[in-house]
């Protein structure tokens, strides 16, 4: 049997053996498990998972490989994979490298051979926590002290936002979309486009003066990573815009709205991460099943006196999953309605900022 020669050693003092894969880095990252059964491409390149080891549910991970068309962002910066079976021969026409080898282009440690179920349960149990992927030799003391002497960072969405504007453009454009970059996925700038949309993307501290310069139709808070409350430039700059411009967020963008209004947020036990979840639209009824990707949610008791009425929640844990200020045509959700692979049950959103354009744009043209 093949020795052991990478290990996970957690803040509680927990060892996790497995297989290196993909960058043999040490990192000390924040421990958090995702479910969806396919999309380990999306979930890798998804720039929301900066700083954070992902343990994979699903037990095999690396089949059909890597290819040109599914990235979320073109340089990956999620922190680290963990899988229980790694394959490292992928059977799909599509595919260009393998996974082991996209990590490794961009230094991403991998461990397979890891007891997910165990690893995902004491997640589940005992909450999200910090934790070192490192070689088999080193030590628990060692480990520990290497955890307690790395600080918890607060910039991620600094180093993974865009460092100037980019543009995104499509045939027949009804709407022209600055996008505030905060570690957006590359599905969101694609459905805009496929809406009808001219995407300008924006740097995370871009601010309101700079964005009324450009004309836009309507404005949209990407997701990204981290705590909102550090993105003090973006809660500013939904402050500067209330009211002038039809606001979209997702995510992140959620967050950072729910905070511009005067909300407050926190930290989830284990936060939502995977394809699964479901949620209410409260206006309809109906239920959507959901891909989520955060640790932090919105605090209901905060919420009075805001402006903003909740629209959506997560019938696993009753979290608030979608919030709106109509009279300001500002809305947002905190999962992921352009999801890729899947689902695409709130795919309807995206047509919501149209129709919120539409009025905006009709009543300009009006007066």
């Amino acid at each position: 049997m093949k020795e052991y020669d990478r290990k996970i050693i957690t803040e509680d003092g927990s060892e996790y053996l497995g297989y290196g894969f993909g960058s043999p880095d040490e990192r000390v990252l924040e421990l958090v498990f995702n479910t969806s059964m396919v999309g380990y491409q999306e979930i890798v390149s998804d720039p929301s998972y900066t700083d954070q080891m992902v343990v994979m549910t699903y037990p095999i991970i690396g089949s059909y490989g890597i290819n040109d068309d599914d990235f979320e962002t073109k340089y990956p910066t999620i922190g680290a994979l963990v899988v229980r079976d790694y394959n490292d021969m992928p059977s799909n026409f599509r595919y260009i490298k393998t996974l082991s080898e996209l990590l490794e282009e961009n230094n991403i440690p991998g461990i397979s051979g890891v007891d997910t179920r165990k690893l995902t349960r004491s997640i589940r149990d005992y909450g999200s926590r910090r934790a070192l992927i490192t070689n088999i030799s080193t030590t628990l003391e060692e480990g520990l002290e290497i955890i307690r002497n790395t600080p918890v960072p607060h910039d991620a969405v600094s180093r993974v936002s865009t460092k100037k504007r980019w543009y995104s453009r499509t045939s027949n454009p009804q709407f022209n979309v600055v996008a505030l970059d905060c570690g957006i996925k590359l599905n969101i700038v694609r459905s805009l486009n496929r809406k009808g949309c001219n995407v300008t993307i924006v740097p995370y501290d871009i601010t309101a003066e700079e964005v009324i310069f450009m004309k836009p139709d309507g404005v949209f808070l990407s997701n990204g990573p981290g705590d909102p409350e550090d993105v003090t430039q973006a809660v500013e700059l939904v402050r500067g815009l209330r009211g002038k411009y039809p606001i979209f967020g997702i995510c992140l963008g959620h967050q950072v709205i729910s905070l511009a209004y005067g909300a407050k947020t926190y930290k989830l036990k284990f936060g939502h991460r995977g394809g699964n979840h479901p949620v209410k639209n409260l206006a309809t009824g109906k239920l959507e099943i959901t891909s989520q990707n955060h640790s932090y949610a919105v605090d209901p008791s905060s919420l009075e006196g805001t402006g903003l009425e909740v629209t959506h929640i997560n019938l696993l844990d009753n979290t608030i999953e979608g919030v709106e200020c109509k009279a300001d045509k500002v809305f947002s959700v905190q999962y992921h309605p352009e999801s890729a692979p899947g689902p695409e049950d709130s795919g309807y959103l995206f047509d919501k900022f149209l129709d919120y354009m539409k009025e905006a744009k009709s009543h300009a043209e009006e007066n």
